[in-house]
C-alpha cells in the first residue's frame, strides 16, 4: 500500500508540474480515503475527496445509460471542480474559472493511470517479452547479407 501512496504523490507531483491551470487535487479511493494530495492539510484534503464524492454520486442519480459514469466537470464563476474516475480510484481537481477542460481532462487521466498499479500478470508479460541480456532473437539478430561477387573485368581490346 505504501508504494501505491508513493505513486499517487508523485503522479500528483507531475501533474501540478505539467498543468498550470490545477490549484488543488486530491486522489482517493470509492469509499473516500485520500491517498495523496496537493493540499497543505489532511482535513482539507478529506473536505475536497467528500465533495467530489458526493458530485460523482449526484451524477450517477441522474446519469442516462448503463455505462459506470468515469467523469465529471461542475464549473462556477470562480472556477471549476473537475473528477475522474478508473475502477474505484478517483482524482479531483480544482481550477481557475474558464480552463480548458479538455486538456484538464487528458491530465487528470493521465496521472490516474500513473497511480494505478499494472496487474501481476500484465507486469509478467512484458518481463517475459524482453529477452534475456546477451542473447539474440530473431528480431535483434543481424541480417547476413549474401556475399556479393566481384564483376568481371572487361578485357581491353588488343586491336
Amino acid at each position: 500500500m505504501l508504494q501505491a501512496t508513493m505513486d499517487a504523490e508523485q503522479a500528483l507531483a507531475d501533474l501540478t508540474e505539467i498543468s498550470s491551470q490545477i490549484q488543488a487535487a486530491v486522489v482517493f479511493d470509492d469509499a473516500g480515503k485520500v491517498a495523496a494530495s496537493t493540499l497543505g492539510d489532511l482535513p482539507r484534503a478529506d473536505e475536497l475527496a467528500h465533495a467530489a464524492g458526493g458530485l460523482l454520486a449526484a451524477a450517477e442519480a441522474v446519469k442516462t445509460g448503463e455505462s459506470p459514469l468515469t467523469q465529471l466537470e461542475v464549473a462556477t464563476g470562480e472556477g471549476s471542480v473537475f473528477v475522474v474516475r478508473d475502477g474505484k480510484t478517483v482524482i479531483a481537481a480544482t481550477t481557475g474559472n474558464n480552463p480548458t477542460a479538455g486538456l484538464v481532462f487528458y491530465d487528470l487521466k493521465s496521472a490516474l493511470r500513473n497511480v494505478k498499479p499494472k496487474p501481476v500478470a500484465e507486469r509478467r508479460s512484458a518481463a517475459a517479452r524482453k529477452p534475456a541480456a546477451g542473447k539474440k532473437t530473431a528480431g535483434t539478430a543481424k541480417k547476413k547479407t549474401a556475399a556479393r561477387k566481384p564483376a568481371p573485368r572487361k578485357k581491353p581490346d588488343a586491336s
